[in-house]
């Protein structure tokens, strides 16, 4: 692909009915193709605008004939999203009218955009960085507003800015060591391997923290799938409803109510859950129907990051819930201790024995939403989760680090085992490379092309 001169063009609003539609161009003569479609109230010609502006109008087919009323957007090289010019032609949202938009643009000499083809040229035009390209796919798939928010600080540069920290921190170590190997009888103050030693294991220390938060930020940014279980009757259906803000499941004294799998997103902690209400969990079902569910819900289970164990304090535990106690063990369980509005029956110290993460809540009082938010997000290890600090968000990411750290610990092992300087230095230039690859200006092209591979067409 030759960037800068070609003329890509794209939709980049997503399908079906909508206020506004978007075709989005970039590259050298976009405002050309321009001119070519739209048609200023003003008479202005697009390749004459200044970057930053707009003007109204219409647009049209090559033949002449009439597709819309629209706005054209101008935005000059290199102060640009791409780097290059580029021309955003916002027409009504009708999917018929925005189709017809591109269509005209590209019978006019645009070339159609592959799949994140703008992201990469505002990388390979070095307006970004590969981290902050990731990040705006991490945007557009973030599954909460804590997630969001933690892609937006990635896409600002956060990350960008740590990794450029700890090269920076590297190169002054290696400054270090290069004086003494290169000029060993020269007046130079030799090196403290202890101050270098522990220098480096700070850093080693920095990386793993970056990688320690990796869980926690895949969980803020896609999203938890959980599932509620539990005997019938114990009050999952109205968890769901709590959870969820409306009546989303039937509620019944009638045991066995829910048969199927009944699914849900919500935010619960900060997290975007998607939750499924089960079948309650018993030997010896009513009929087909029921045991067809109850296998669905022990199915989910096995698929499930984050499990609500609902149980009834306000009952015995029936051999049901010691069945399903002993079946969840050793599971990602939070025991949720339910109707504690009313007398406590149960032993709810087998419970809290066989799960130390528990909360006891009535699903009938909206107040206790706010404990149940709490003790999801401690269970989910996101409860100190802060979205401004750097963030790795995805697993390209985290193996460049892992990579980086295992370098720079192998580097200061070498140090205190009393190795040759230049074995350290070769090290840390390993650990250098990996932290250029992530941030991308030494990645090959096969990984390039991996990053841009998920984005959607028009971004």
């Amino acid at each position: 692909m030759n960037y800068g001169t070609s003329v890509i063009a794209a939709i980049s609003t997503p399908a079906g009915k909508g206020g506004i539609g978007i075709v989005r161009m970039s590259g050298d003569g976009a405002l050309a193709v321009a001119g070519r479609v739209f048609r200023a109230k003003n008479g202005k010609d697009p390749s004459t605008m200044k970057g930053y502006t707009a003007a109204f109008g219409t647009v049209h087919k090559t033949s002449g004939e009439l597709i819309d009323q629209c706005i054209l957007l101008c935005f000059r090289a290199p102060k640009s999203y791409t780097g290059e010019d580029v021309a955003e032609i916002q027409c009504h949202g009708g999917e018929a009218v925005i189709q017809e938009v591109l269509r005209a643009v590209l019978d006019s000499g645009a070339e159609p955009a592959d799949r994140g083809e703008f992201t990469r040229r505002a990388f390979l035009n070095g307006r970004i960085s590969l981290t902050e390209a990731e990040a705006v796919m991490a945007i557009v798939n973030a599954a909460s507003a804590q997630g969001e928010r933690a892609a937006a600080s990635q896409a600002e540069g956060s990350l960008a800015r740590r990794t450029v920290e700890f090269r920076d921190r590297i190169l002054a170590v290696q400054t270090q060591i290069a004086a003494e190997i290169d000029f060993p009888e020269e007046d130079v103050d030799e090196a403290d391997r202890g101050e270098l030693t522990r220098e480096v294991r700070k850093l080693s220390e920095d990386v793993s923290g970056l990688i320690r938060g990796y869980d926690a930020g895949q969980k803020m940014l896609r999203g938890i799938p959980a599932a509620i279980v539990g005997s019938p009757n114990v009050g999952k259906s109205t968890i769901l409803n709590l959870v969820s803000g409306y009546e989303k499941a039937i509620v019944s004294p009638e045991a066995g109510t829910t048969r199927d799998i009944i699914e849900e997103q919500v935010s619960l902690g900060g997290i975007t859950l998607m939750l499924a209400d089960t079948a309650g969990i018993r030997e010896q079902a009513s009929g087909d129907v029921e045991r067809i569910g109850i296998d669905r819900a022990r199915e989910r289970l096995l698929r499930s990051s984050l499990i609500l164990a609902v149980f009834d304090v306000s009952r015995p535990l029936e051999e049901d819930d010691l069945a399903l106690i002993e079946e969840l063990r050793g599971k990602p369980v939070l025991a949720v201790i339910n109707k504690n509005d009313l007398p406590a029956v149960a032993d709810t110290g087998k419970i809290k024995e066989a799960f130390p993460s528990f909360v006891e809540i009535s699903a009938v009082d909206p107040g206790s939403l706010e404990k149940l938010e709490a003790a999801v997000a401690e269970m989910a290890g996101v409860a100190s989760f802060d979205a401004d600090q750097p963030l790795l968000a995805n697993e390209r990411q985290r193996s460049c680090a892992v990579r980086a750290n295992d370098a720079l610990r192998e580097a200061a092992d070498s140090l205190e085992k009393g190795y040759t300087l230049d074995v350290c230095y070769a090290l840390l230039d390993e650990a250098l490379s990996v932290l250029y690859e992530l941030s991308g200006e030494n990645a090959s092209e096969e990984v390039i092309d991996a990053v841009f591979r998920d984005f959607c067409v028009g971004k």
